[in-house]
């Protein structure tokens, strides 16, 4: 009996920066491997070989927050005209009567660490505005039902 042994065709340098480039955008070995009709482990070699990957894999993040970002800013209107929505829904005196106070809480300490992540800061740096009032006032109202 003969033995048949099939060698596997080598990557070019441009087949592996497109295994790179596609790892970076999946995130996956195995979507990657799909993507480019090879084994995973092969994505995962080729992907551990790059020696600044971590370095990539940030700045694929920076990139990614930045095109949501411009893409947000480009529909500002309709961002602005949500998010007024959604605070008036949870400070709606309906809802706040239904909602429990892991709900309630949940949502304001979201609000408050988004907020602080973009440029909110200690009460005596900012003046107060409407939304950190009504936050403010929402929370004092939380402390005298207790």
């Amino acid at each position: 009996m003969t033995e048949v042994v099939v060698m596997a065709a080598r990557l070019t340098d441009k087949q592996k920066q497109k295994i790179v480039a596609d790892y970076l955008e999946t995130g996956s070995y195995r979507a990657t491997a799909k993507m480019n009709g090879v084994a995973d482990g092969t994505v995962k070699r080729i992907v551990l070989e790059c020696g600044d990957i971590e370095q990539k894999i940030e700045d694929k993040k920076k990139q990614n927050t930045s095109d949501i970002f411009s893409y947000m800013e480009k529909k500002r209107s309709i961002v602005c005209e949500i998010l007024e929505k959604g605070l008036d829904a949870l400070n709606s005196p309906d809802k706040l009567a239904y909602a429990s106070p892991t709900q309630i809480t949940t949502a304001l300490g979201t609000l408050i660490d988004k907020w602080a992540m973009i440029g909110g800061g200690p009460k005596d740096e900012v003046e107060e505005d409407d939304l950190s009032r009504s936050l403010r006032e929402l929370g004092e109202g939380l402390e005298s039902d207790d």
